[in-house]
């Protein structure tokens, strides 16, 4: 049996996304000339390019001007973060306390250089609260960054709200979009932001590319320096090959998006119903309804998200933890203790993120292989036995 239910950390590439690569990886009878180069094998490959411009433009609502390609989602959040702090006069910067650790440890890296930075609370189900925003913005804010959706439990924050205070403000919005896009409508007026992150790994792309939105007139200094490419925000020859993935991606997550979103949803909670019926002592995490359609979160309380991680990779079948950029870490999750949910309780979160290979069929074995795994650590743990009266 092999069961892959960890899509939030990364997505297979699709035949059709390979497909529409291959011409781009570099051989003598494919286009492999430089992008920037003015003959024929050049214009060549930036025919590639500007045409993944193009479609990642559409999925936005925005010109293909406004799209910044980068190596990643991570390295496109610190192009936002650190190109607006720099090119700010204010040293102030709001972001939540459940940010991804590549929004988090950025903004913790300009503490240490002299910006202050104010990380805001959630409520139970992982919301930030708008008037929160409102209440922290000062004259020297100039930035504001908040996720869309949270890579461990789901959770949509109310990104609009926030995009008008902002904006009412004079303050620049980002949104880290990574766990959002090709999942939910990400259309940039309407969310009110003037940069949001992407990636093409997780809309089954290729790792290695992602990119940035910035609004016309958001003023921006660049992290690398070298030749005038990408509108001079981000130096260095273009993964063209990576980035017509990317393009193929977006194109084929847009037209999918809703259909593959009910699916993935009755999925999910066919899911939930089947642990919440089948042990006791488990706690679902984030909102019940505002949630990216494929995410589950569930602490399996007094026990080690560990252990039923390693039952169920022993029996092929992939879960996460938490974020994959934190897999290795053996610590409650920041974003569960930011919820208020106790470390005892924390430390038995299992994420599940079903994806476009995920079968009914699948999420009974997953089912039976967890009751299978869960019942037996339960019963040989005093902490639970002893809370559950059992």
């Amino acid at each position: 049996m092999a069961i892959y239910l960890d899509h939030n950390a990364t997505t297979p590439l699709r035949a059709e996304v390979r497909e529409a690569m291959a011409p781009y990886l570099g051989y003598l009878d494919g286009v492999f000339g430089n992008a920037s180069s003015v003959h024929a094998f050049g214009r060549e490959a930036a025919k590639g390019l500007n045409g993944a411009r193009e479609r990642v433009a559409a999925a936005l609502g925005c010109a293909p001007e406004e799209i910044v390609f980068t190596g990643c989602g991570t390295e496109a959040d610190n192009l936002a973060i650190k190109g607006v702090a720099y090119a700010h006069r204010g040293n102030h910067i709001i972001t939540t306390s459940i940010e991804h650790h590549a929004v988090l440890h950025t903004c913790q890296y300009l503490e240490r250089r002299g910006f202050s930075v104010t990380y805001l609370p959630v409520d139970g189900h992982g919301l930030v609260d708008p008037d929160d925003v409102q209440k922290a913005i000062t004259e020297r804010t100039s930035l504001v960054s908040v996720m869309h959706a949270n890579n461990e439990v789901g959770t949509i924050q109310p990104i609009a709200e926030i995009g008008r205070i902002t904006r009412e403000r004079g303050v620049v919005f980002h949104t880290d979009a990574v766990q959002s896009f090709g999942k939910l409508p990400t259309q940039v007026d309407e969310l009110c932001v003037d940069l949001l992150t992407l990636s093409a790994h997780k809309i089954y792309g290729p790792k290695g590319v992602g990119a940035l939105y910035v609004r016309r007139g958001t003023r921006l200094e660049a992290l690398l320096h070298g030749g005038h490419h990408e509108h001079g925000l981000r130096a260095g020859t273009e993964n063209v090959a990576g980035i017509v993935g990317l393009g193929r991606a977006a194109e084929l997550a847009m037209a999918e998006m809703e259909e593959e979103g009910r699916r993935v949803t009755a999925l999910r909670e066919r899911l939930w119903e089947g642990i919440a019926a089948n042990l006791k002592g488990v706690r679902r995490n984030g909102h019940p309804t505002r949630a990216l359609p494929n995410t589950l979160n569930v602490c399996f309380e007094y026990l080690e998200g560990e252990a039923i991680l390693m039952g169920l990779d022993a029996q092929g079948i992939a879960v996460s933890t938490g974020s994959a950029c934190t897999s290795d870490v053996l610590e409650p999750s920041h974003v569960l203790l930011a919820m208020g949910v106790p470390p005892l309780i924390a430390q038995g979160s299992v994420r599940f993120s079903l994806g476009r290979g995920t079968t009914d069929q699948e999420i009974d074995d997953v089912l039976e292989a967890v009751t299978g795994i869960v019942q037996p650590l339960q019963a040989a743990s005093p902490l639970f036995v002893e809370e559950m009266g059992v």
